[in-house]
């Protein structure tokens, strides 16, 4: 149930039986059916998510009323609203299954255990969140180097499945523009 985390974990760091005996009590495994919301704006973040199959997105709404995508997390990627999850403060963002999806989560109260237990833990999580931040800083770049459709091409390019994956509005919602644009991109080709 709880391999395919583990295979992850281990491409970071080493895990013994004694150690998957440890983490395992201390993770939540589930699914969720598509438009599922896992956090919604205004609660705290109580999870970290490890997406075992399917797609889960982070999306806040701007002052227009309009979803704004901040974030995917497909098979072995994890999401959450971290500065809530850290600081158990309220989130301005929405956590939902894009599509059916299976979960390994990681609550916040187990968060400090795990790493109390498993000190090579902090090393695991360091590592995925410089990768993750590294992440958001080639996206953020993209969004203001990038023209909109050397943006889509750039994307499409590099997760070609994922892009015919999940809901037009929320890709065109992540590479910054509407919708209707991304039809009239897609209508070049």
């Amino acid at each position: 149930m709880y391999q395919p985390l583990f295979n992850h974990i281990e491409r970071f760091i080493d895990l013994s039986n004694d150690d998957h005996e440890i983490l395992e009590p201390l993770l939540k495994s589930f699914s969720v059916k598509k438009k599922t919301l896992l956090l919604e704006q205004g609660q705290i973040c109580r999870a970290n998510y490890f997406v075992v199959k399917g797609c889960l997105r982070l999306y806040f709404i701007d002052i227009k009323g309009v979803e704004q995508t901040t974030q995917f997390a497909i098979e072995n990627w994890w999401i959450t609203d971290l500065t809530s999850f850290l600081f158990q403060n309220a989130s301005d963002f929405f956590i939902q299954a894009a599509e059916n999806t299976e979960i390994i989560a990681i609550e916040q109260q187990d968060y400090e255990r795990i790493f109390s237990r498993l000190p090579k833990m902090e090393r695991y999580f360091r590592l995925v969140l410089q990768k993750n931040h590294q992440a958001s800083q080639r996206r953020i770049m993209f969004l203001y180097s990038f023209t909109a459709e050397e943006r889509y091409h750039h994307f499409n390019g590099l997760f070609p499945e994922f892009v015919q994956r999940i809901p037009q509005y929320m890709l065109a919602s992540y590479l910054g523009f509407t919708p209707e644009f991304l039809s009239k991109i897609r209508a070049k080709r």
